[in-house]
């Protein structure tokens, strides 16, 4: 479950940022119930990307 919600995590961080730098637009469901400022968006996606990372090690340690 923490590998999924990293990887949505991941998309929405990276997909925000990428969206309001390159295309000023906005993306994601985030932006429906925030305003975030483009740097957090970043932090969104490192978020992610230690939850999955940290279910993938859980998940190696189960097996």
């Amino acid at each position: 479950m923490r590998g999924f919600l990293g990887v949505i995590l991941v998309i929405q961080g990276l997909g925000g940022f990428v969206a309001r730098v390159f295309f000023d637009t906005e993306f994601g469901l985030l932006r429906r119930w925030f305003d975030i400022p483009t740097p957090v968006y970043l932090l969104i996606a490192a978020a992610g990307v230690g939850l999955a990372i940290w279910g993938d090690q859980a998940k190696k340690k189960e097996t």
